[in-house]
């Protein structure tokens, strides 16, 4: 088991709620990680006088930190403990990104450019990217894939989630969830993303594979069911029977909902008791309501109105209410290509009215929620070592200096990436 200290954090975000501070803000803070654990959550003169006396005690052939006291670094330190200065650096919890379609064939780069002299965004564009996929290879996917995992690392992504929805048949629907399963445990299968359109007279025969077939080729490699309850993808009737063969699959129900118009997505995840509503740009009053009194998270995805140039959500109003918000890139080739989740930030920042705490937490321990996870999203004794190093001093600099690659380094499960 290896052992690292971490020492000299400027601003430490824990999310560990403390007097009224959701982030849990430590400063001149450290933490030790044993193995792919965090052992200790700290002062750092408490450890600086716990490495001492490991230092002297292990010289002396001594245990080190064994008899210190429980408000200092607890156990034994080896004598092979690496300790990394931060160099007063903030550091947060890794990035939670809890919608994101990676696996996929293809690009849209002229949908983009189109939109941006006036095209208004359609969710048609889906069966572009299907073709593309199922024309690509399993390993050309692959190869991909790990690129965009790459690129998630190097940018403070620990988790994420993926979906499928760019197959639309058992066979390339089975083999995207399988994929995808290679690189995370969080996968969701989204056959119902759209009607393809070799059955667009054929709704319902399609939907009958969706939750039959298809759906038990998926449900071995998938954790999560989702639907796209939307105007030109699917009804809430209709969403609600493919949710319902999903949990009796033993899959957990996901909504995207109330993306492009006002409709019966959120009230629809929220009677299902989904663990997350993605979108919801369009809400009135009772979408708020129904969310405020559930366990149903609401995901933000900034990214695609960037993109798309639609409105963006309300964020302030939903915080205001007493709504979980979580933050997500939904990295996909259409509507949001891109994987950054400090942009996802700044945007959040910038246009839905959160202060910057708020956006970390959203984009750490909201995704956490959302994904139903207590491993991740916060530091504290017991939770993953996933954590990020900042070339800031705080975590306002995430969106106070939009774009810049920020992140000097992080940890996943322990490990240095």
């Amino acid at each position: 088991m290896t052992t690292t200290l971490l020492t000299n954090i400027g601003e430490l975000t824990t999310n560990v709620e403390q007097d009224g501070d959701p982030c849990g803000t430590l400063h001149d803070a450290a933490v030790l990680i044993e193995g792919d654990r965090i052992a200790w959550v700290g002062a750092g003169a408490d450890a600086a006088a716990a490495n001492a006396s490991h230092d002297r005690e292990s010289a002396s052939g001594g245990r080190g930190l064994g008899n210190r006291p429980t408000s200092r670094p607890p156990g034994a330190l080896s004598r092979e403990m690496e300790v990394v200065d931060a160099g007063g650096r903030a550091v947060i919890p890794g990035f939670v990104d809890s919608h994101t379609h990676l696996v996929f064939g293809g690009d849209r780069a002229d949908e983009f450019e189109a939109r941006m002299t006036g095209t208004p965004y359609a969710a048609g564009g889906i069966r572009r990217t299907v073709a593309a996929t199922r024309a690509a290879t399993d390993d050309e996917l692959r190869a991909r894939l790990g690129g965009f995992v790459a690129e998630l690392h190097r940018q403070g992504t620990t988790t994420f989630e993926i979906k499928t929805g760019y197959g639309l048949t058992v066979a390339d629907e089975e083999r995207l969830a399988r994929l995808a399963a290679e690189v995370t445990r969080e996968v969701t299968f989204l056959g119902a993303h759209v009607v393809p359109a070799e059955y667009a007279e054929r709704r319902h025969v399609y939907i009958d594979l969706v939750c039959d077939e298809m759906l038990r080729a998926c449900a071995p490699h998938s954790r999560w069911i989702d639907v796209f309850c939307e105007r030109g993808a699917f009804t809430a009737e209709e969403a609600r029977r493919i949710l319902a063969a999903g949990v009796a699959h033993g899959l957990e129900p996901r909504v995207h909902g109330n993306q492009l118009g006002p409709g019966e997505g959120v009230r629809l995840a929220v009677a299902m008791g989904a663990a997350s509503v993605d979108h919801c740009t369009y809400l009135d009053d009772e979408d708020v309501t129904a969310l405020a009194g559930s366990n149903t998270v609401a995901t933000l995805l900034p990214g695609v109105e960037f993109s798309t140039r639609q409105p963006y959500p309300d964020a302030r109003h939903l915080i205001d209410a007493g709504v979980t918000v979580a933050l997500a890139s939904d990295c996909n080739p259409g509507s949001s290509f891109t994987s950054s989740m400090p942009l996802m930030i700044a945007l959040a920042v910038r246009e839905m009215g959160m202060t910057p705490s708020e956006a970390v937490w959203a984009a750490t321990a909201g995704g956490a929620r959302a994904l139903r996870r207590d491993d991740v999203g916060a530091l504290a004794p017991g939770m993953r070592a996933d954590l990020v190093l900042l070339d800031a001093p705080t975590r306002v600099h995430l969106a106070y200096r939009p774009g810049v690659p920020l992140v000097h380094s992080a940890w996943i499960g322990g490990a240095p990436s």
